[in-house]
């Protein structure tokens, strides 16, 4: 029997396959090229912009006329319909506390109201977004209130008066009553005229609205000029500023927003520092940045 020869291992593994070799190159291979990407751009009409003076959203139609002389006309017919209940009843101090009791509790009012919108929702909110959105804009261009025509300024309000008061003036015939929701209905639907003559200078003031600010009957120019300031979280009653003082030393809307936080976790843009969309811009400037 003839005994084979021993062969190494690494031999017979090159007798089944061949070595490969591995070529290294220092030269790293060719990335993939991104595809080429233009620079960001703001797209103009995105940003927002003041209205011009001529603008159309500042003018008046008669859609905004209809809806005013709708509110007017509820607020009148309550008025009268007091004036009529409390002369046949010979009941006139009820009546009359009852009106200023609306006239306070209005200003109280436009205060809640403001501070509500200013802090919460946006222009996608439903049923309120258009006014905060409006909201928003005045923050930064305060002036254009004083832009904006009577009926312009007044109809949103006026709508939702004419819609709540109806019914009352329908339902209920008791002089009292109908004293308070004429007085506060009333200087509801004009608390935005009172805000408007609140930014107008006093020169162009009529006489008779001057005197009223400067008796406290209307919100004066000076305490409604501290809302545009920052920490733009103070003064927002705009009837007669007169619960201003109250409802800021008494911290009420801090609590507020305090409980909505813990209750529901929103917070309030008040919180924050103010951004750029709340810095005011002065008239001319404004105006310089669209010529």
């Amino acid at each position: 029997m003839a005994i084979l020869p021993q062969r190494h291992p690494s031999r017979i593994l090159n007798q089944i396959a061949p070595p490969t070799r591995i070529h290294t190159s220092t030269t790293a291979p060719p990335r993939p090229r991104r595809p080429h990407s233009s620079p960001l751009t703001l797209d103009p009409a995105a940003t927002p912009r003041p209205p011009l003076p001529n603008d159309p959203t500042l003018r008046s139609n008669w859609s905004h006329r209809a809806w005013l002389a709708s509110g007017c006309t509820t607020v009148l017919i309550s008025l009268s319909k007091s004036v009529d209940a409390a002369a046949a009843s010979h009941t006139y101090l009820e009546p009359i506390l009852a009106a200023l009791l609306g006239y306070v509790l209005a200003d109280l009012a436009s205060g809640v109201y403001h501070w509500g919108i200013d802090n919460y929702g946006g222009a996608e909110t439903p049923v309120f977004g258009a006014q905060i959105d409006a909201f928003q804009g005045h923050h930064r261009w305060p002036w254009t209130i004083t832009r904006r025509q009577f009926a312009n300024n007044l109809h949103a309000l006026a709508r939702a008066v004419a819609f709540t008061v109806t019914p009352i003036n329908l339902a209920c015939g008791d002089a009292t009553a109908l004293a308070f929701v004429a007085a506060c209905s009333g200087c509801i639907m004009f608390s935005q005229q009172s805000h408007a003559w609140a930014h107008t200078t006093r020169s162009k003031l009529p006489p008779l609205v001057a005197a009223l600010q400067d008796g406290g009957v209307l919100v004066s120019r000076s305490q409604h000029a501290a809302h545009h300031r920052a920490p733009y979280n103070n003064n927002y009653c705009i009837v007669s500023g007169a619960w201003n003082e109250v409802l800021d030393a008494s911290k009420f809307f801090e609590i507020m927003e305090m409980v909505i936080f813990f209750k529901f976790g929103v917070r309030p843009r008040s919180w924050t520092e103010p951004n750029t969309g709340w810095v005011e811009e002065a008239e001319a400037e404004a105006t310089s940045l669209l010529s």
